[in-house]
């Protein structure tokens, strides 16, 4: 079998890359082991606001010129509904945070996101002693059902195979590289933290913080926007939210913890107060970088290998554009942006 590319995994960064060579008529094959659950597990929410610090999102405006209209594609191309369009209530815990809203707003890269017009109403279940400010130009990926769907898709057209990608397999020359019976141009690796095990990648700074969530049913608590507060809460639909997250930076593993479950519900007490049932909790590892920026590019040593890794916590953003971004380097000899660039952690090769 002859591709231009073989993918190896098929999270969300993995999906915006084939869905780049889908449009430009470039042949793939993926490799998908379900090893690395956290794309299926992740929130999906978009906010270009860090509400933390209320600091914009690092080219937020940007990603979600690119990320929005392939979402949309994908709906219409597979007759799915993904992206529901939400608003973001943060809510204050002192008035010098209220202040610190509205010196915010100021800010030019914020000024279409941050309401300068603050909400007082009272919400049943919610505990709040201070108002809350709207974010806008918000929503929420359904990256599970996303996921999914797309893995089918591919499935379907013979685009995609369920199995373990042996990397003792991989042979490469100058012109092609060969996998078992697959010849390609390149090999795409979007494996999320299971780059650490890839004799050829593992050398890049990847972090692995695991984030639990809860779902849970409380029909009092009725509220259909996100609540940002000490965490997270995510209307579902039929009463259920989901609930979140945690950052665990030593269990490396994708099972839902007593801990992080005891600790979610220790914080919830802080957020609500009406009764409520744990309907689910769920795990995922997510691949981080110091910086906060993805790793993307193309081996130093072995040009036909490529990777394309590190999302974070806002992968259904930064995944689109910086999957375009790659295309374009290797499809039309565009310079990557040298803050993706892995070529910044050359030095650490071996």
């Amino acid at each position: 079998m002859k591709v231009d590319y073989i993918i190896v995994g098929l999270g969300l960064a993995g999906l915006a890359f084939a869905e780049e060579l889908l449009n430009a008529n470039k042949t793939f094959l993926v490799f998908e082991d379900d090893s690395q659950t956290s794309s299926l597990v992740a929130g999906g929410v978009y906010n270009p606001v860090i509400l933390k610090r209320f600091t914009p999102v690092w080219n937020a405006k940007e990603q979600l010129e690119v990320a929005l209209p392939l979402y949309q594609k994908i709906e219409e191309k597979l007759n799915i509904s993904i992206d529901k369009k939400i608003v973001i209530k943060k809510a204050f815990k002192s008035i010098e945070d209220q202040n610190n809203w509205f010196e915010a707003i100021d800010k030019p890269k914020l000024i279409d996101y941050l309401d300068p017009k603050l909400d007082s109403d009272n919400y049943n279940g919610v505990i709040s002693d201070f108002s809350f400010g709207n974010v806008n130009e918000t929503g929420r990926i359904d990256t599970k059902k996303l996921v999914e769907s797309y893995r089918s898709y591919l499935n379907e057209s013979g685009f995609i195979r369920f199995e373990n990608f042996e990397y003792q397999e991989l042979k490469l020359n100058e012109q092609f590289v060969t996998y078992k019976d697959v010849t390609a141009s390149k090999v795409v690796f979007c494996e999320g933290f299971g780059i650490k095990q890839n004799p050829y990648f593992n050398y890049l700074p990847l972090n692995e913080a695991k984030g639990e969530l809860l779902t849970i049913h409380s029909p009092e608590l009725n509220i259909d926007f996100l609540l940002k507060s000490t965490l997270f809460i995510l209307p579902m639909g039929d009463n259920n939210y989901k609930v979140g997250a945690t950052f665990n930076w030593t269990d490396k593993t994708s099972n839902p913890s007593e801990e992080g479950k005891e600790e979610l519900v220790e914080k919830l007490k802080k957020v609500i107060n009406v009764p409520y049932t744990i309907v689910s909790q769920s795990a995922g590892i997510r691949p981080t970088v110091a910086g906060r920026r993805p790793l993307v590019g193309v081996h130093p040593n072995y040009p036909k290998l490529i990777v394309l890794n590190g999302l974070g916590t806002r992968g259904v953003m930064i995944g689109p554009t910086v999957a375009k971004s790659l295309f374009n380097h290797l499809e039309k000899g565009e310079i990557l942006d040298l803050e993706i660039d892995i070529k910044r952690f050359n030095k650490k090769i071996k």
